[in-house]
């Protein structure tokens, strides 16, 4: 039986490589990768399906699937995740030293349905105690105007949340309108230097890391899915898909780990690997549900909470019941 070719945007991830190289092969399947930016890949999946297979934003697919959209079913690999609280940008001139100082500020936010925006909303609500309807909100994009929410939420009650159609939040900060902002592209004024934008948390590696020692939770940010056509007609694809993926992951760590060489052109690669595995252990990039339960459940729970789901979504139904873990022998 031939091959099934399948076209797959993905961006262009080291624990990838070996899938896209053909040096860990896809039983059963040809790839075509495209890689694009994570944005362009989300807006063109999102809304026309352009590929097969598809990264997509944890909370855009968890959103839609609440909405009824069953057009897409994903599998438990996940290509991004990150600690967000290093990711809560302050005018410098504002007294605003910690999150329980937003309460009663105006604050930007380029999504409300965007995965980094649910968990730093979780995050000032479950270890804070923020309350969210004591921020006025404010929506544009970080560095450019005009771009409004791209997946509907209902918003929950009491919420003060405004569309700024002609300013970019970069634009409102820098001007004063608002105090802070949310986003997890840093800001190109940021990145370029401009010292009346500061992170909020500047030395933010021993807050997120207390984070994690708290709620036993590393934030996925994007997973991938496949459309439920292509899935339906050949669904042992999604069990394929996970295990080349799983295994090109591992081949990634492994690179990490090489004390011996330096695989990635950052000093002491090996060892801040190491660290990240006395820390989360063995496997600190796991795949699957089991290892990942209760970060999907609390990503659910948040997703409700805050109105980006419509309804409570739970854990087995987000994933293809066939690819849930890696069989091993």
């Amino acid at each position: 039986m031939p091959n099934i070719p399948l076209v797959v945007a993905l961006s262009d991830y080291d624990h990838f490589r070996d899938v896209f190289t053909g040096k860990v092969p896809v039983q059963g399947i040809d790839v075509t990768h495209i890689d694009l930016p994570v944005e362009e890949i989300f807006a063109r999946f999102t809304h026309y399906r352009e590929w097969d297979v598809s990264e997509m934003s944890f909370a855009k697919y968890v959103s839609l699937r609440s909405q009824g959209d069953d057009g897409l079913i994903a599998i438990p690999v996940f290509p991004s995740r990150f600690f967000r609280q290093h990711a809560i940008y302050v005018h410098a001139d504002r007294p605003l030293e910690r999150p329980q100082d937003l309460v009663g500020r105006k604050v930007g936010t380029p999504e409300w349905v965007q995965t980094a925006q649910v968990w730093i909303r979780d995050y000032l609500v479950h270890q804070c105690g923020v309350d969210l309807t004591s921020i006025d909100w404010y929506q544009a994009p970080v560095n450019v105007t005009g771009h409004g929410d791209e997946v509907k939420a209902k918003l929950p009650k009491g919420l003060k949340y405004t569309h700024v159609p002609d300013k970019s939040l970069t634009d409102l900060l820098l001007e004063g309108k608002i105090d802070a902002f949310t986003t997890a592209r840093p800001p190109r004024a940021f990145e370029r230097g401009d010292k009346r934008i500061r992170r909020m948390f500047q030395d933010f590696l021993p807050v997120e890391e207390a984070y994690w020692k708290q709620s036993g939770i590393f934030p996925i940010m994007h997973t991938v899915v496949l459309k439920r056509a292509t899935y339906d007609r050949h669904p042992w694809i999604a069990a394929n898909l996970f295990r080349a993926f799983e295994l090109a992951k591992r081949n990634s760590i492994e690179r990490a780990l090489d004390g011996n060489i330096c695989r990635f052109p950052i000093p002491w690669t090996f060892a801040y690997a190491e660290r990240s595995r006395d820390i989360f252990g063995e496997d600190f990039w796991p795949y699957g549900v089991k290892n990942n339960r209760k970060t999907i459940e609390a990503f659910a729970q948040a997703c409700f909470e805050q109105g980006v789901a419509h309804r409570k979504m739970t854990v087995d139904e987000l994933f293809a019941p066939n690819a849930h873990e890696l069989y091993e022998i």
